[in-house]
């Protein structure tokens, strides 16, 4: 009887571990989705002019390169402004 009772037991508790791991695992997935959303475009151009200068194109990566840091500019001339509920339209840009 209390073997069964300890195995029952032990199984209830690889069942939390793991019910525990894939809600972490989801919550790292949703902030980097999160991340990725904001900084996308500025990643995305980076990673290309790293390639191209990897590549030995310089004009491509200079291109590249100047767009990834007008969209890091944008980013932040956009964190600063200040947001409500009811400067949001329906496509959660401001107004």
């Amino acid at each position: 009887m209390f073997k069964q009772v300890a195995k029952q037991a032990r199984a209830t508790q690889r069942g939390q571990g793991m019910t525990e791991y894939i809600i972490i695992v989801a919550l790292i997935a949703v902030a980097a989705i999160i991340t990725y959303q904001f900084f996308g475009s500025a990643v995305r151009n980076q990673t290309s002019a790293i390639a191209s200068e990897i590549g030995g194109d310089q004009a491509a990566a200079n291109t590249a390169n100047n767009k990834a840091e007008a969209e890091g500019k944008a980013a932040t001339t956009d964190a600063a402004n200040k947001r409500t509920l009811s400067t949001f339209t329906s496509e959660g840009r401001p107004q």
